[in-house]
């Protein structure tokens, strides 16, 4: 059967292995991973050692050099068993692709092809205290100090804020006219001046390291400046955006599929005594069930149309993207929802595993860009009036 998101069969290789790991390492890590609020090691480290960790980086820095399609069928495929592991390879994914767009990094070739070796981890460091879920207009400015830079921030949970090496970072130009004038920079984890503050206890995603990260006279010179001053808005949102939406969108998905696999075996393997029915045998439960197949297939092959188009793009191609990511969300969060209501006290009780995809489902509607951005966006796009 061919894969919904159009995999030719090196890519489909691809994705069976990314598979066996979230089978046999993600899936026996991810309720201590979960509980511990714990980064997930173990995970990350087979990931890396199976090259997926390096997936979308050039076969010139000895990576996949995979394109978005084959992301989002490996995002899936990890979410469905430890969505806080699919969180930090989404995010190191992303980061990595600013990093090889850029035309500024001294040692751009180096840092990729220690990236696609499992030697380095790397994230995204955009929303602030100041602007919170306006990532693309940060608070914080860069002051030039010689040839050189220097900032202060406050970033906003940070993912994989301690085990990244680097953090794909944002601040308005020196003498910005407007918050949109911004320069993206590569912070090095572990310098003077970069302050890991506290951890995170989310409601869900709660292994994906989060943590404020405040930034004092951090400096930053010249050959770790990622885009030309006042260019960062562009790699933001032509760069990062439509590879963050792609990964998470397909993280989003990941949680819809588990959740029909634990709903449908539930039903199958559950049920009640005195009438000898099992739970499959309830029309209401079985509506349930396939209204959360529907809807989850509906939202993948609108992913999938995107994908194709991110790969041949034309006007339509940004209103799509987000799209894509408006719809991962809402079906998420209603697909979880339904697969508690199927499963009831199973699920509640946590004998099931659903009430943690029911969890991490709530954090794609808080996550910039947020559901409201995403429907105002859109709103504008089809109305003809400029983003910003």
């Amino acid at each position: 059967m061919a894969h919904i998101y159009g995999l030719n069969a090196d890519q489909q290789k691809l994705v069976d292995a990314a598979t066996g790991i979230a089978k046999e390492v993600l899936s026996k890590h991810a309720a201590d991973v979960d509980q511990k609020a714990r980064f997930p090691k173990e995970s990350i480290d087979a990931l890396g050692k199976a090259g997926l960790m390096g997936l979308c980086i050039g076969a010139e820095f000895g990576g996949k050099g995979q394109p978005p399609r084959t992301f989002a069928a490996v995002a899936e495929e990890l979410a469905k068993e430890c969505a806080s592991t699919a969180m930090v390879f989404v995010m190191h994914v992303t980061a990595a692709q600013q990093i090889a767009a850029s035309g500024t990094l001294k040692d751009k070739a180096a840092i990729l092809k220690d990236a696609a070796a499992d030697r380095h981890l790397t994230t995204l460091a955009f929303s602030e205290k100041g602007s919170r879920s306006n990532f693309w207009a940060p608070s914080s400015g860069l002051v030039a100090d010689g040839a050189n830079f220097k900032t202060d921030a406050a970033k906003s949970w940070v993912t994989s804020a301690r085990a990244a090496q680097s953090y794909v970072s944002s601040a308005r130009m020196p003498g910005a006219p407007s918050p949109l004038a911004s320069t993206l920079y590569l912070v090095r984890n572990g310098q003077p001046g970069v302050d890991i503050q506290g951890s995170f206890s989310g409601v869900g995603l709660r292994g994906n390291d989060s943590a404020p990260v405040a930034l004092k006279g951090y400096k930053i010179p010249a050959g770790d400046v990622l885009t030309e001053q006042g260019k960062g808005a562009d790699g933001m949102l032509q760069v990062v955006l439509p590879w963050f939406v792609v990964g998470t969108s397909a993280m989003s998905h990941g949680l819809c599929l588990k959740a029909i696999e634990l709903t449908s075996g539930h039903m199958q393997g559950a049920g009640i005594d005195f009438t000898s029915q099992k739970l499959r045998d309830l029309p209401n439960l079985r509506a349930r069930l396939a209204d959360m197949a529907v809807a989850t297939d509906r939202s993948r092959a609108l992913l999938g149309y995107t994908v194709g188009e991110m790969e041949k793009p034309d006007a339509m191609t940004p209103l799509r993207v987000l799209q894509s990511r408006r719809s991962a969300v809402d079906t998420a969060v209603n697909v979880t929802d339904l697969a508690m209501k199927a499963c009831g006290g199973a699920a509640f009780s946590q004998h099931l595993p659903v009430e943690r995809l029911f969890r991490d489902a709530r954090a794609g509607w808080v996550m910039a860009p947020t559901v409201d951005h995403l429907d105002d966006f859109m709103g504008k796009a089809l109305t003809g009036l400029p983003l910003f």
